[in-house]
């Protein structure tokens, strides 16, 4: 009794053509904007901000209002307690800090 291997032939899978980017086209980063109330001044070139947000409860379409506190690089110690900010996010400065402020 003679035994013969059978020869399988692996496909390689066809890969689908991506269109090429031209080379000196720029990625743009897609960044989190907000909008918010400077709480505190006292650090360094770093300030807190509340941002408030007004959501809907899904099953009493009650309305309530979410606080969250950020802190918020301010290169030019420009902004006090009380001003309206607004910020983006960037990389990380330090634990707590990934934002930074918008100058206009």
């Amino acid at each position: 009794m003679v035994t013969t291997k059978k020869e399988t032939k692996t496909v390689a899978p066809v890969k689908a053509a991506r269109p090429k980017q031209a080379a000196t086209a720029k990625s743009e980063v897609i960044r989190k904007k907000f909008t918010g109330i400077v709480l505190s001044d006292k650090m360094t070139k770093t300030i807190v901000v509340k941002v408030e947000i007004v959501k809907i409860h899904p099953k009493y379409h009650k309305r309530f209002v979410i606080s969250r506190k950020y802190k918020v690089h301010d290169e030019r110690e420009q902004f006090k307690t009380g001003d309206s900010v607004i910020f983006v996010s960037c990389r990380p400065m330090s634990k707590d800090k990934k934002w930074r402020v918008l100058y206009q």
